[in-house]
């Protein structure tokens, strides 16, 4: 089912969390006791950052070639030096990668479905380029939070998709889970809005027009205030995120 394919009465009757695209997943995948998270070995590290190195310029071609993608607002990331956790809406099947390009040079750990693991292929990159499964039993909840908590107190950058559920070409911002900003309030950094637009391309005469682009904006860093009770800090930062998301 493609969102574009879907009149604006059906849209409005889609629960938002639900999952327009299903991928085919016949691979194994299971959360124990003895799961590592976040891999800290060193093998695995130096195959994971020469994956990076191999990956950077060839997805920044495919996108610029094929998409005409560009970043806004770089300057809004370039100073930060603690750790720091990204947000974006979660409307294109590479906008994971279009999240990476803009936090470069600074690796991205990722945050994803568990089902995620479990499609061939996929599974292997989406491991090498250090994304961390969100674990459907909450008896593997506590370790995964520490996980994050510990990269975020390393000075790392954690991307989350607050809307939960991938739909392709989705022109609106959806309403948010607590997750991301639940870990914000947690460790004390900021919170980075991303948005990802689609833009149109201009008709130039009568013959000829620009081709569709798309657009990724660095919002100024949002900080969790820490005069509230934490419950009310973290609904306070997603109501702040969300809008400052919808108004681009």
């Amino acid at each position: 089912m493609q969102l574009e394919n879907i009149n604006k009465k059906e849209k409005e009757n889609i629960p938002e969390d639900s999952h327009i695209l299903h991928f085919w997943q016949p691979c194994k995948f299971e959360i124990n006791e003895n799961f590592n998270f976040v891999n800290d070995n060193f093998l695995f590290n130096t195959f994971s950052n020469l994956l990076y190195c191999i990956a950077y310029p060839i997805l920044l071609f495919i996108t610029k070639f094929f998409f005409g993608f560009k970043i806004e607002g770089k300057e809004n990331i370039e100073n930060l030096t603690t750790g720091k956790i990204t947000v974006s809406n979660h409307v294109h099947p590479l906008d994971c990668t279009m999240v990476g390009l803009a936090n470069a040079p600074q690796k991205t750990f990722y945050t994803s479905l568990e089902s995620n693991f479990k499609i061939p292929v996929v599974r292997r990159i989406i491991k090498l380029l250090n994304t961390v499964p969100i674990p459907q039993n909450i008896k593997y909840t506590k370790a995964f939070m520490d996980s994050i908590d510990e990269l975020l107190k390393n000075n790392k950058t954690v991307h989350f998709y607050p809307e939960g559920s991938l739909w392709p070409h989705y022109d609106k911002i959806r309403h948010f889970k607590n997750g991301a900003f639940d870990f914000a309030v947690r460790n004390n950094v900021p919170v980075i809005p991303m948005v990802i637009k689609f833009n149109k391309g201009k008709k130039i005469n009568n013959f000829i027009k620009t081709r569709n682009t798309i657009s990724l904006i660095i919002q100024k860093p949002l900080y969790p205030n820490k005069l509230l009770a934490k419950k009310d800090a973290i609904l306070d930062l997603k109501e702040r995120v969300y809008n400052s998301m919808c108004s681009k």
